[in-house]
């Protein structure tokens, strides 16, 4: 992650040095939280045959968190997150002619002939990854000997860390139609790869992230807690027409433990 995480944890620093303290007796808590992602995007647009059929795939989700105690039920927490997001398509699968290696269409073939889609069948995964930055509204409710349960809800922003288009399978023939009755040309093309798309998606993402679960408090020194949700980003991540639109969102699981600091 580099330089962008630097920056970033420096930027998560420097906000909660901003957060104004109401109360000085009130509690603070430094944690940390581990899971899973379960991603999958979510397409839309005129160009549905791209950036529609994604499916769920796994990936890694942790972070820092300060959860700001206002009283016994309710607190502010500010999180830096990182979330994998993406999705994967398996089997035949749309592709834009403007992205089609050099040879496959004829030379001379007149423009209108030219489809602005052609298709083959292979496996393809999308991984992005994502620094996030949520600031949640936390309501807790006490279930006495230590337990709480929790709920938690608020916006983020996400900055665009890595982006990979990974492909597999057999080489496969290329058709114009959907069908696969019309070949574009006489021979396989192997789709097999690992492309950067880095450059085609926006850097900055804008959502929401919400979730549920419980914690586990240990006298005077913090609280151990497990929690399922999700977050939903609300732009198009793709800068492209061709490319469709599609917005990232994903299932997460995670567990963690806060240290009382104050």
């Amino acid at each position: 992650m580099g330089k962008s995480t630097t920056i970033s944890l420096l930027v998560f620093l420097a906000f909660l040095a901003c957060i104004p303290q109401a109360d000085a007796q009130s509690p603070i808590y430094l944690g940390l939280k581990g899971g899973i992602s379960i991603p999958n995007l979510q397409g839309g647009g005129s160009n549905s045959q791209i950036s529609n059929g994604y499916k769920s795939i796994e990936g890694p989700y942790f972070g820092i968190f300060a959860d700001f105690k206002a009283s016994r039920s309710f607190s502010i927490q500010v999180e830096l997150n990182y979330s994998a997001q993406g999705g994967q398509k398996n089997g035949t699968q749309a592709i834009a002619t403007s992205q089609l290696p050099p040879g496959l269409i004829p030379a001379g073939t007149p423009p209108a002939d030219i489809p602005p889609y052609v298709y083959a069948t292979y496996n393809s995964k999308a991984r992005l990854n994502y620094l996030e930055l949520p600031i949640l509204a936390k309501y807790s409710i006490s279930l006495g000997k230590g337990w709480k349960f929790l709920v938690d809800a608020g916006p983020y922003v996400g900055y665009l860390l890595s982006a990979h288009d990974i492909t597999s399978g057999d080489s496969s023939y290329v058709y114009a139609d959907k069908g696969e009755t019309q070949p574009l040309a006489p021979f396989k093309v192997d789709f097999s790869g690992t492309q950067d798309i880095r450059s085609d998606i926006y850097k900055f993402n804008l959502g929401i992230q919400g979730g549920v679960g419980f914690e586990y408090h240990f006298k005077k020194c913090g609280y151990l807690y497990l929690e399922g949700g999700g977050n939903y980003g609300f732009l198009n991540i793709q800068k492209y027409t061709a490319d469709g639109k599609n917005q990232t969102g994903a299932g997460t699981v995670a567990l963690g433990y806060a240290f009382k600091i104050r």
